[in-house]
């Protein structure tokens, strides 16, 4: 009896040797690297989960890695929710990721100017760093939101556009925190540099930083050249200041746009969007983000834009325009009334 106990406990040792062995760090499986999402479950069994790596390619063997697991105590950390994973990670690096320690492989990844939290999402689930649509609902947790004492429904505007190493399947949660925390970053430090203007810009306007960064956004959609960034905000500021400029509007295309990129469904004109803004969608009221019937400034920021945007809000020079139509080669003319900007309009190629 004594001898088979013996037995049984030097195969099982064995056993879990063996998959121990198989499943060192240098162990590596086969595979493409091609993306995997994969969702842990909360109590679920080990066993199960295991299964259903195994079924969706990112372990060889279940049973095997399940075994090796429990052997180095792996089972407990593991963090609920979605994860990005790949086909040839070893079973180190997998495990590293459901765990979400923190020192798993990262990636180079660069958000351009102006791209919405859309894009982020896009360009992150490429990278293979967040599940898109994980990342998209961390820019809209309320309770993030409020951590980052970020005033409106989404992340978007505070996300800043640069180039970051992030842990491949990062937390979605905590890499909005370290994309907004650049944003606060800078946005101090231009600020700082133009206190005269921001308080300028508070006491005749009544910006806040949220009204400064919705502006922005719009400069950084509108903009194609540098130097033109301080002129077409002060377009903009000029018909929220000119008592003569009645109807507040702000007519910018891009900003109606952004209407039906994030509730479509909810406005006629933006049925079968595909990206090209018609008058229709400039004009239909239901569209918040139209600048063309609602007027002031679009509800929310309408991307995340860059510094010398946000500069442009803060140096706008002083002067009388109110309209500006593109030329060709990015840039714009700008006119002080509506006649000129119609013989703008009328030679424009």
């Amino acid at each position: 009896m004594k001898l088979r106990w013996a037995f049984a406990t030097f195969v099982g040792a064995a056993v879990v040797l063996a998959a121990t062995m198989m499943f060192l760090p240098g162990y590596q499986k086969t595979g493409t690297g091609a993306a995997v999402e994969f969702v842990v479950r909360p109590e679920e069994s080990l066993g199960t989960l295991a299964d259903r790596l195994a079924q969706a390619n990112v372990v060889s063997n279940g049973s095997l890695f399940a075994l090796w697991v429990r052997a180095v105590r792996g089972t407990r950390y593991l963090a609920p929710g979605p994860h990005m994973l790949e086909d040839d990670l070893s079973a180190e690096e997998v495990l590293r990721r459901l765990q979400r320690r923190g020192n798993t492989t990262r990636a180079h990844v660069t958000f351009p100017e102006g791209w919405t939290r859309f894009d982020f999402a896009r360009q992150l689930a490429a990278d293979h760093v967040a599940v898109e649509r994980a990342f998209l609902d961390a820019t809209t947790d309320p309770k993030l939101l409020a951590e980052l004492s970020i005033d409106g429904s989404s992340a978007e505007g505070y996300l800043f556009p640069a180039t970051y190493e992030l842990p491949k399947d990062g937390d979605p949660r905590d890499l909005v925190r370290r994309l907004v925390q650049e944003f606060e970053k800078r946005f101090v430090a231009v600020s700082r540099a133009r206190t005269a203007s921001r308080a300028q810009l508070e006491k005749e306007l009544g910006f806040q930083k949220r009204e400064i960064l919705i502006l922005a956004s719009m400069i950084e959609k509108e903009a194609a050249v540098d130097e033109e960034r301080p002129v077409i905000a002060s377009v903009f500021l000029n018909r929220l200041r000119d008592p003569q400029f009645k109807r507040k509007v702000l007519q910018s295309d891009p900003t109606s746009g952004y209407g039906c990129l994030v509730m479509g469904d909810r406005i006629p004109a933006c049925a079968g969007y595909t990206g090209k803004i018609t008058r229709a969608i400039n004009v239909d009221p239901a569209n918040p983000y139209s600048t063309y019937v609602h007027e002031r400034l679009p509800p929310t920021p309408i991307c995340n834009p860059g510094t010398k945007s946000i500069e442009a809000v803060l140096s706008a020079p002083r002067n009388r325009y109110l309209y500006f139509v593109a030329k060709g080669g990015g840039r714009h003319t700008f006119s002080e009334t509506y006649e000129d900007h119609t013989a703008a309009v009328k030679g424009a190629p």
